[in-house]
């Protein structure tokens, strides 16, 4: 039987069509029922939407969420906007500037940005749907779009292609507040970025380069393009320079720009330089002038680089230099540290121990990837010791992937089981502890603590078996990952327990511990008992095969329609997982 439109449902598509290509109808519309207006909303599409809002200046915004998630379903659930119409014409902006992206990176290109015609599927999410070839054609070029819809984009990723002279004509109604660059290699893009920057240089807050060649005259310029009105400081609060080049003859004169730069941001909140191959000196010179510098650093992160030593030079037990207030100024504000993956040793762990100390309101330090050792750990104690004794805000604490064995650990575990403010999240990740640890863990893990990485330290059945026997209470656990730790039936048994203990518990990886088949049993009988918060436990790569039988437990265990056990797929069950180096 063949459904026959309404008549409403007619007159709201004919309505739909008119507000898109005419304004004759607008009066009308403002006259129709509530009920009936409501519908229209409801179903307009982006163009007619924006245009009815433009002349009644109603709230819409359930409306604009709603086309936000039909059209990037994905990001929906990432986004948080204060302005859903903001949020929607700033996505379609950048859509519009990839896709012309990819055009003008084609050897073949050598007209004019602005001529690029976006493509039909972005054109139909707005809301033309009739023949293409009866639009006029600067409706189709990517010109259009950046006039007018470019004064929604607050925050904007370019890449060196658009980073010309011509982009800040298309985006001369943008006020940014945050741009990342990407590819910035030649003299015309820094140019072309630079004049965007100047352009903007009133409303950006965040800047971040990724994958750009650096120099000494690319640092000097953007300064002064941010530096507006003959003004001797920016506004940027985050700067970023992650996955790049430092490029520079004299290293010195590199090193003097970019501190020259971070000596000018005054309200300079977030340093990144990040994955950068930057060497010991430079980072001693950009510490330096954050120790001497005037901004509240609230982040700093120094990852991936090869910095060993870069802390030597400081003599952190001179009580005169402790003293300085200069010092404390300077590090008193910093709350999220990251060094992750920088070679450093044991001795850069004492020093680093004394550059603690100076930082009362840190509350996230990351130190993993780094190989300190036992010694390196030793050296840290006093700090968290200290830490012990007054109400520290440390939450995080990240240390995978340092080299440690049990000895140090235990160490360790026992000081910030007496943390006056537990920590929320701890990560000992492959690291070698073994079986040794469990004991010192099953104290631990009676604090608050939430988040609790276990990844790889080799646990084995007997390191599950002692956790299993020491007394579960009420813990505050919510994600736990025990993952790869070869625990066999003995993982399923301690999780079993686990799970019946940790009523806040919501995500568990427990993925290649050479699980049997008759683990998922226990498992499941642990979820149907405890009726708590788990949303997802992790089996894969284990050898409970995947079985036509599991159907139903897929069924009977899920949250927001989604299975909450992971199971193998049948695709690798024969693959085993191997942790061996």
């Amino acid at each position: 039987m063949v459904n026959v439109p309404s008549l409403v449902s007619l007159s709201i598509d004919a309505l739909k069509r008119e507000l898109i290509h005419g304004d004759d109808l607008l009066p009308h519309v403002y006259e129709l029922p509530l009920e009936l207006f409501n519908s229209l909303v409801e179903c307009l599409p982006p163009l007619a939407l924006q245009k009815l809002q433009s002349e009644i200046y109603g709230n819409f915004d359930t409306a604009w969420k709603a086309l936000f998630k039909f059209r990037w379903p994905d990001l929906a659930e990432c986004v948080k906007p204060v302005d859903w119409q903001q949020i929607y014409w700033e996505t379609h902006v950048q859509n519009c500037l990839d896709e012309a992206a990819e055009i003008a990176l084609l050897p073949s290109f050598s007209g004019c940005l602005g001529e690029i015609q976006i493509l039909e599927n972005i054109l139909q999410y707005i809301g033309y749907v009739d023949d293409m070839s009866n639009l006029a054609s600067d409706y189709l070029k990517l010109s259009y779009h950046c006039q007018q819809f470019g004064c929604y984009s607050r925050r904007l990723r370019l890449q060196n292609v658009l980073c010309v002279l011509e982009s800040c004509q298309l985006l001369r109604k943008s006020n940014l507040q945050s741009l990342v660059v990407q590819w910035i290699r030649s003299s015309e893009h820094v140019a072309g970025l630079c004049k965007l920057l100047n352009q903007n240089s009133r409303t950006l807050t965040s800047l971040e380069f990724v994958h750009c060649k650096i120099s000494s005259s690319f640092m000097d310029t953007i300064c002064g393009s941010l530096c507006s009105s003959g003004a001797e400081t920016h506004q940027i609060h985050h700067f970023s320079i992650s996955s790049s080049s430092f490029h520079e003859i004299d290293p010195v004169s590199l090193a003097h720009s970019l501190a020259s730069f971070l000596s000018s941001g005054r309200s300079l909140r977030s340093l990144k330089l990040c994955d950068n191959n930057l060497d010991r000196n430079f980072a001693k010179s950009v510490f330096s002038t954050l120790l001497d510098s005037s901004c509240s650093l609230t982040s700093f992160d120094l990852s991936e680089n090869n910095i060993s030593g870069w802390l030597s030079i400081f003599n952190w037990k001179s009580n005169t230099f402790l003293s300085s207030s200069g010092v404390t100024k300077s590090l008193q504000s910093l709350r999220i540290l990251k060094l992750g993956g920088n070679n450093l040793q044991k001795d850069d762990a004492g020093n680093l121990r004394y550059v603690l100390v100076q930082m009362p309101s840190l509350e996230i330090l990351d130190l993993s990837d780094n190989p300190i050792e036992d010694d390196g750990i030793r050296s840290l104690i006093p700090y968290f010791a200290e830490a012990s004794k007054s109400c520290s805000p440390l939450t995080d604490l990240n240390l995978g992937s340092c080299e440690l064995s049990s000895d140090g650990v235990i160490l360790l575990l026992d000081v910030l089981s007496t943390l006056a403010r537990p920590l929320n999240s701890l990560s000992l990740a492959d690291n070698g502890l073994g079986s040794q640890v469990a004991e010192a863990l099953g104290k631990f893990w009676g604090t608050s603590i939430q988040v609790l990485n276990l990844e790889g330290i080799g646990l084995g059945p007997s390191g599950f078996r002692k956790l299993r026997d020491i007394r579960m209470e009420n813990l505050k656990l919510v994600k736990l990952n025990i993952s790869k730790n070869r625990g066999g039936i003995e993982t399923a048994k301690f999780l079993s327990k686990l799970i019946l203990h940790a009523p806040k518990l919501v995500a568990v990886n427990a993925a290649y511990n050479l699980m049997p088949a008759e683990s998922l049993p226990l498992i499941c009988s642990a979820l149907k008992t405890a009726k708590g918060l788990v949303e997802q436990v992790d089996l894969r790569g284990n050898i409970c095969e995947y079985q036509p039988s599991h159907d139903t437990m897929l069924a009977e265990f899920q949250h927001n329609g989604k299975p909450i056990l992971i199971l193998p797929s049948s695709v690798a069950l024969n693959i085993p997982y191997d942790d061996d180096p």
